[in-house]
C-alpha cells in the first residue's frame, strides 16, 4: 500500500472528521484522481518535442500518456483541427497516492526559491490546479537527455464539495501552502 494512502486512512481521516464535524466517514473528502497535462505547442514545428514530452511525462507519472489533439483550427497559431499539441495522464488509486507523495516530499522542495504554493488555485468545488514551469524538478527525469525544459499542469480532483474542505484535505496530506 502507498505510504500516503496509509497515512490518509490512519491519521488524516480521523482529524478531518473532527475538524469538519462529520459523523459519517464517507462524507470526508478524499482524492479522486490526479491529471497531469503537458501542452506542447512547439510540436507544430518540431514533432520530436512531442515524442520527448510523452517519454518524460511517462517517466514522471509511471504510466503511458495519451496524446491530445486540437479541437478546432486557429489561424493565428497556425493550428489545424486534429493536430497533436500535447499529452496527458490520469492517475488513480495507488499510482495517484505515490505520485502525490513524490510531488510533496521530493519535487516541490527542488523548485528554486520555494516558499510554498498558492492557495488561490481552487476551482470553487474543492479541486486544486498547480502549474509547474520546469518539469526537471522530478527526480525521474534524466537532465542529460532533456533537450528543452517544459511546463506541466497538475490538477488534483477531490470529492470535497467546497474549497475550504479541499484545502483542509490537501493541507492534512502535507501540501505546503503559503501561510
Amino acid at each position: 500500500m502507498a505510504r500516503l494512502k496509509d497515512f490518509y486512512r490512519q491519521q488524516v481521516m480521523p482529524s478531518l472528521m473532527k475538524e469538519l464535524g462529520h459523523n459519517n466517514p464517507f462524507r470526508i473528502p478524499r482524492l479522486e484522481k490526479i491529471v497531469l497535462n503537458m501542452g506542447l505547442g512547439e510540436a507544430l514545428q518540431n514533432p520530436k518535442v512531442l515524442d520527448s514530452g510523452v517519454e518524460e511525462l511517462a517517466a514522471i507519472a509511471g504510466q503511458r500518456p495519451v496524446i491530445t489533439r486540437a479541437r478546432k483550427s486557429i489561424a493565428n497559431f497556425k493550428l489545424r483541427e486534429g493536430v497533436s499539441i500535447g499529452c496527458m495522464v490520469t492517475l488513480r488509486g495507488e499510482r495517484m497516492y505515490e505520485f502525490l507523495d513524490r510531488l510533496i516530499s521530493t519535487a516541490l522542495p527542488r523548485v528554486r526559491d520555494f516558499s510554498g504554493i498558492s492557495d488561490r488555485s481552487f476551482d470553487g468545488r474543492g479541486n486544486y490546479s498547480l502549474g509547474i514551469r520546469e518539469h526537471v524538478i522530478f527526480p525521474e527525469i534524466n537532465l542529460d537527455r532533456v533537450e528543452k525544459v517544459k511546463g506541466l499542469t497538475i490538477s488534483i480532483i477531490t470529492t470535497a464539495r467546497t474549497d475550504p474542505e479541499g484545502k483542509a484535505l490537501l493541507r492534512a496530506l502535507g501540501m505546503p501552502f503559503r501561510s
